[in-house]
């Protein structure tokens, strides 16, 4: 049987069966449901985009998939060679790995690595947020501070290495001048916080941290696997603070399939560069650069740049915001809206009890969780079909 995420198996309910997708729609037996959640933040272009199906169907028929030990292949060098020239600064140097988490735990690695190879092993700790996640990798859960995912930890009792504080400038001045000589980064989800509950913060909170990082000698990590490719409304939140390290993944290959990024700086890439053998990051997932996964990200990143991405994002947003304006009810904490994202928060998790199937009678599929009804929108989503999705989400306190 199938091991679902996230789930109680003995008492799930049965999830919904596709058999089909197409633009915004998910397809059952049944019915069709707008996925206001993109699988996951990930599926920016829409389901069953002719431009990338056509780039991995060319790409399968001369190869899909060979190692990068040893071997090398033009789409990985041609994606590297994108997102040296796309990203801002001198995020010049990426490392390929097959999902978000793993990107991230490379880029612990290399910031714990990259002192080391300085000879300087008493920088061990990672600050970090707050109602962080950073995926369910073991580093990563470390680095994350969210127990409803993450309490298999308790069995380790409190990390050392991890210091976790609210995104307030007092709280990251303060914890630089008690940790900066041992701190190897700082880990954020900028501006936006997914998993941890959809929180938005203030950019200053950034500026304040490059500017302690480059004070003190920590490096900046930028985990944008959900942040990335517009869904703040910013391309980047790297366009705004350029980070030491940014990991990029789900939307890279436009949810097409698993891969990621983990893209560092000059400065972090030479304190890898050697004659010295050990100095070398010992770090290779099997299908890191996929030539499929690759292709796609390529054909994804041309649509982003040529159908014009950032102005449907801002239409997104201008329309949530007029169509969310004065919503209220009493069991209503707060909503919050940023770019391509929108979320409702509930007092009480017992409120939002059902909304999914409601959701689903209604033609949109929605995934609530905790206190938090949310929608991440597929880009080519149009005005009719946004409105349909939050208007579900009204009309459900309005019963």
């Amino acid at each position: 049987m199938i091991w679902y995420p996230y789930e109680q198996l003995k008492t799930m309910k049965a999830p919904y069966e596709i058999v089909d997708a197409n633009g915004v729609y998910l397809y059952t037996k049944d019915q069709k449901m707008i996925d206001s959640v993109s699988s996951w933040w990930s599926v920016i272009h829409g389901y069953k985009h002719p431009v990338i199906n056509q780039a991995i169907i060319s790409q399968v028929e001369k190869f899909s998939h060979v190692m990068l030990g040893g071997l090398t292949h033009e789409p990985a060098r041609k994606l590297s060679e994108k997102l040296a020239s796309w990203l801002p600064g001198d995020l010049d140097y990426c490392f390929f790995s097959d999902s978000g988490s793993v990107a991230v735990e490379v880029a612990l690695k290399m910031a714990l690595q990259y002192y080391m190879n300085r000879g300087d092993e008493k920088r061990t700790m990672i600050l970090a947020l707050e109602h962080a996640y950073h995926g369910d990798t073991f580093k990563t859960m470390e680095a994350g501070d969210d127990e409803d995912y993450h309490f298999v930890l308790k069995a380790y009792g409190a990390s050392p290495y991890v210091v976790h504080i609210p995104t307030e400038i007092t709280a990251l001045e303060e914890a630089f001048e008690k940790y900066h000589d041992r701190l190897n980064c700082v880990l954020v989800e900028p501006l936006l916080q997914g998993a941890g509950g959809m929180r938005m913060y203030d950019v200053s909170f950034l500026k304040k941290a490059r500017e302690l990082c480059d004070q003190y000698g920590v490096l900046l990590v930028f985990d944008e696997v959900a942040t990335g490719f517009g869904r703040t409304g910013n391309r980047f939140v790297a366009d705004l603070v350029l980070p030491d390290i940014l990991v990029l993944g789900k939307a890279l290959t436009g949810g097409y399939i698993g891969h990621a990024a983990t893209v560092a700086n000059r400065k972090v890439f030479e304190g890898f560069y050697d004659d010295v053998p050990e100095h070398a990051l010992m770090h290779g997932p099997t299908f890191m650069g996929n030539a499929l996964a690759c292709s796609a990200a390529l054909a994804s990143i041309e649509l982003f740049e040529t159908q014009n991405y950032m102005e449907k994002i801002k239409r997104i947003e201008a329309v949530t915001r007029r169509e969310m304006k004065g919503f209220t009810d009493p069991r209503i904490r707060e909503v919050r809206i940023m770019g391509g994202c929108v979320c409702v928060e509930v007092y009480d998790p017992a409120v939002l009890k059902g909304y999914q199937e409601y959701a689903c009678k209604r033609g949109v599929f929605s995934r609530p969780f905790l206190n938090y009804i949310y929608a991440m929108v597929p880009y080519v989503i149009q005005e009719n079909e946004l409105v349909q999705v939050l208007q579900c989400m009204k009309d459900w306190f309005a019963r």
